[in-house]
């Protein structure tokens, strides 16, 4: 005789939850490894776009930051962390040039950054619509870092899924969290 099943409420944590704690251990992990920062040299020309390619992902994406904070200076300390955090990304993928983690982070909440955000990136009037465009930005980043992944060599792979991961848990952290 088989065994209804029981409506009872799931055991354990959400997938909610394992995705808002589960990326941030990656990134402790994944972002500050032994190396300097720079790209590890493994000499194949796809790897090279691919590392490249998200260097200008992550330098793109700290424009749209630069250009939130610029807009609307309340949420400049709420953003920051994140922010460094992006300014990081871009380093380990070897970027950097215009990503300087003191642009924003010497400048009061009301004055602008000195980076220049780029024209397309509009910032809506209100800070949630902001932030809600800033979590979009961040969520089709990390998903195109995620598909990104089955092509990519190992050390660049490993880095690519741990930035993807830092995305969820920034678009978490936007979205729903009170940091």
């Amino acid at each position: 005789m088989p065994f209804p099943s029981s409506p009872r409420a799931r055991s354990g944590p959400r997938r909610r939850s394992l995705l808002a704690v589960a990326p941030a251990a990656l990134v402790l992990t994944g972002c500050t490894g032994g190396d300097s920062g720079g790209p590890a040299g493994d000499g194949s020309a796809a790897a090279d776009r691919a590392r490249a390619r998200a260097a200008r992902d992550s330098e793109g994406l700290l424009e749209h930051y630069d250009a939130v904070i610029a807009a609307r200076p309340g949420l400049a300390d709420r953003l920051r962390p994140l922010r460094e955090e992006v300014v990081r990304h871009a380093r380990a993928f070897g970027g950097g040039r215009k990503a300087s983690p003191s642009a924003s982070l010497s400048a009061s909440p009301s004055v602008t950054s000195p980076a220049s955000p780029s024209p397309s990136a509009t910032v809506p009037g209100n800070d949630k619509d902001a932030l809600a465009g800033l979590a979009a930005a961040e969520r089709e980043l990390a998903d195109r870092r995620a598909k990104a992944l089955g092509g990519a060599p190992g050390e660049l792979a490993r880095l690519l899924a741990s930035v993807a991961a830092a995305g969820a848990a920034h678009v978490y952290l936007l979205t729903e969290g009170d940091a």
